[in-house]
């Protein structure tokens, strides 16, 4: 039988190629199923006894597929697939481990997911007969409101960019593009690294974006994004991409596609330059975007559209937001707040 190595492989490309997920979401279901392998070989599950021609004990997998290799000297299984092996009992043990450890909320809740995902996917594809997650629980994760801008911090943040891109220097035309799309649109730091200029509708002021899952959206941009955008690809980018540059929107002075990295130095630099601004990441600027659009009275499922969320639940979040600031504004405006 396949060990746990192979089975992990086989996972990693059900997530990359079946169901899309990003590089960062494959690593961190890979890590939270190695901590759980670890977590099974402290706890020392050893192989059940399989009863002829029926399911080995708990696990439901067959006896067929319960055949293992004998440990070595030091007891280490060598061919075992032990995550295949977990029963639920198994899982919340771990669990329990990881709240005894003060994991965080986010980090519990993304565990559990990791094992429902891949014992489903074990289910689906026959390596297991029952799957022990299916019952498995974990605590939501405290929903905190999320930092963001004012619309006055906003706008000097955005002038501040144009005023330092008047000079014609490509990487302030670009940094000026980045913040102005970002600010119009909402839209993720990799969805926007990811830019191709064939995304980019210049006349309808329309980008064409690939979010989670590969899914494809139109979201609309303004008129201050669209002129920053005409800037950069008429004034700036001609003068940085090279002979290998290939489709990206937004290049580095080496004429490579921006990363990550690259788009959250310029978020962090801008917000630096204007005294008391909050440091926010770019995905602060996606925050700002859906409360300030909300604030203008858009309606919830059109930001939610526009975000690219699978749940409004998520897009929820930022009414939250919206009725803080309304609070808080009401205390100091109000005689008899």
């Amino acid at each position: 039988m396949p060990g746990d190595e192979e089975v992990l492989a086989a996972f990693e490309r059900h997530l990359m190629l079946e169901r899309g997920r990003s590089a960062h979401t494959v690593r961190a279901y890979l890590g939270d199923l190695a901590a759980l392998r670890s977590f099974l070989l402290a706890r020392g599950i050893r192989e059940a006894p399989v009863p002829a021609g029926g399911s080995t004990t708990g696990t439901g997998m067959t006896a067929e597929r319960a055949e293992r290799d004998d440990p070595g000297e030091d007891g280490v299984p060598g061919e075992r697939a032990l995550l295949l092996e977990a029963q639920l009992a198994d899982l919340r043990a771990w669990l329990g481990d990881q709240a005894r450890a003060r994991r965080a909320r986010s980090t519990m809740g993304r565990r559990a997911a990791s094992v429902r995902t891949f014992y489903a996917w074990a289910l689906g594809t026959g390596r297991i007969d029952r799957d022990p997650a299916i019952r498995l629980a974990a605590a939501r994760p405290n929903r905190t409101l999320p930092t963001i801008l004012t619309t006055d911090e906003a706008a000097a943040t955005l002038s501040a960019a144009a005023i330092a891109a008047d000079d014609d220097d490509p990487i302030a035309l670009r940094d000026r593009a980045i913040l102005e799309l970002l600010y119009a649109t909402g839209i993720r730091v990799g969805e926007l690294a990811g830019l191709d200029v064939d995304d980019v509708e210049p006349a309808d002021r329309l980008v064409r974006v690939f979010g989670k899952g590969a899914k494809e959206r139109t979201v609309p941009f303004g008129v201050p994004a669209g002129t920053a955008l005409e800037d950069w690809l008429t004034r700036g980018r001609p003068r940085l991409v090279r002979a290998d540059s290939g489709p990206a929107l937004f290049v580095g002075a080496r004429g490579r596609r921006v990363g990550q990295r690259q788009v959250r130095d310029v978020v962090h630099g801008a917000l630096a330059r204007i005294p008391g601004q909050p440091d926010l990441a770019p995905h602060g600027l996606r925050h700002t975007a859906a409360t300030h659009i909300l604030d203008g009275g858009a309606d919830l499922r059109m930001v939610q559209e526009m975000l690219g969320h699978r749940s409004l639940a998520t897009t929820q979040l930022y009414t939250h937001v919206s009725i803080e600031r309304l609070k808080e504004s009401y205390a100091r405006a109000h005689p008899r707040a």
